[in-house]
């Protein structure tokens, strides 16, 4: 549809609904989100979801009348913000301007969820992959042997986004264990459904599919097979698809997060494959992740026991009588230290931003001063 029809979309509605764009339903558009909306947007903006994010420009779907959706091409300019954690993500609700000059997205609604993870800038931000979703699957590949360690990582941000995590072990045709496999993988993923599939033989899809509503999001390395169940799940050759490498290590297929709205509802945002799983202030998803040893914690003598010789230690019990692997808490020490270390660089680079923000604000006012004075 051309940009010139689309500005008045917003009041081609009725005042009943002019806030309130049916057609996105089934994008995830909510009556909450009327007022998110009609607190940051101009009486001329259209809300709409951003479905693809690519170097300052994004696809948003907004409505294009009573019942039909349309997808623009926005330029972020008005939004651009250095922190990463502020920038457009795939996934966000925003209010759009659309007009003959372009569309423009004017401001974002506050997210619901965000996945995050630690940036690989030496900035120790943020990165967010993932925005207002509601099903974090975590895929790992059975062709290969789990790395627990990485799974309880991406537990670990998924909990933190306040999405539910569900993990999906794909490739089922290609391993000779996958029911042992499983089993090893849910104790590694307390209070997280394990759903073992094959997008080839459609072993255990339509499963995933009823699992899959509102929102969801799909993680894992390269290789994992993420691309393909998202074809199996939108009905068609969506997502291109490439051979894994003999040694196991996949391939970028999927080089941009794209949200994608599934045939029975919901929509289904792929991610590309993720190497670096890096921890981004996830004190709060590290203690769902491990639940069992923060319960086993409480149980403990001493309120500060470090769980290595105190007597009276619950979880080193549990450890001796093989009710808690010593793997478990070892992950559990590392991811901890990690998320510590993350934050203090964190909290030591906000410091020395407020305090160039200082300087630059002292230096102006000394110029002003001396302006003043001729």
């Amino acid at each position: 549809m051309p940009l010139e029809g689309l500005s008045a979309l917003r009041h081609s509605s009725s005042s009943a609904d002019s806030n309130y764009p049916r057609p996105l339903e089934a994008y995830g558009w909510s009556p909450e989100l009327d007022d998110h909306f009609t607190s940051v947007a101009d009486a001329s903006w259209v809300p709409g979801r951003i479905v693809r994010v690519d170097r300052g420009r994004c696809d948003v779907v907004i409505a294009d009348g009573d019942r039909e959706v349309a997808v623009v091409h926005a330029d972020t300019g008005p939004v651009s913000d250095p922190d990463p954690m502020k920038a457009p993500c795939t996934g966000d609700w925003a209010a759009v301007s659309v007009g003959a000059a372009g569309a423009y997205v004017q401001a974002l609604l506050p997210r619901r969820t965000a996945m995050v993870r630690s940036s690989a800038s030496q900035r120790s931000e943020g990165q967010v992959l993932a925005a207002n979703v509601d099903t974090v699957g975590v895929v790992v590949a059975l062709d290969t042997e789990p790395d627990l360690g990485r799974i309880e990582r991406f537990l670990a941000l998924a909990w933190e986004s306040g999405a539910q995590p569900l993990m999906i072990l794909t490739k089922s045709d290609l391993a000779e264990n996958a029911d042992a496999v499983r089993e090893t993988v849910e104790q590694a993923s307390p209070g997280v459904d394990v759903l073992v599939v094959s997008a080839t033989t459609d072993d255990g899809m339509d499963i995933l599919s009823a699992l899959l509503t509102g929102t969801s999001v799909l993680v894992g390395q390269s290789g994992a097979g993420k691309s393909t169940i998202a074809n199996v799940l939108l009905g068609r050759s969506t997502m291109e698809t490439r051979q894994t490498r003999r040694d196991g290590k996949g391939r970028h297929t999927t080089t941009t997060r794209e949200l994608m709205p599934l045939p029975g509802g919901g929509v289904l945002i792929d991610t590309p494959g993720i190497r670096g799983v890096g921890m981004y202030d996830a004190t709060d998803g590290l203690q769902q992740t491990f639940s069992e040893i923060e319960e086993l914690a409480e149980e403990c003598r001493f309120r500060d026991c470090e769980h290595v010789a105190e007597p009276g230690c619950a979880v080193i019990e549990a450890i001796e009588d093989g009710m808690l692997p010593q793997r478990r808490l070892d992950s559990y020490r590392k991811l901890l230290r990690e998320n510590e270390w993350i934050a203090s660089r964190s909290d030591a680079r906000l410091r020395q931003e407020r305090l160039k923000a200082l300087k630059a604000h002292g230096k102006e006012g000394m110029a002003n001063m001396h302006a003043k004075r001729g």
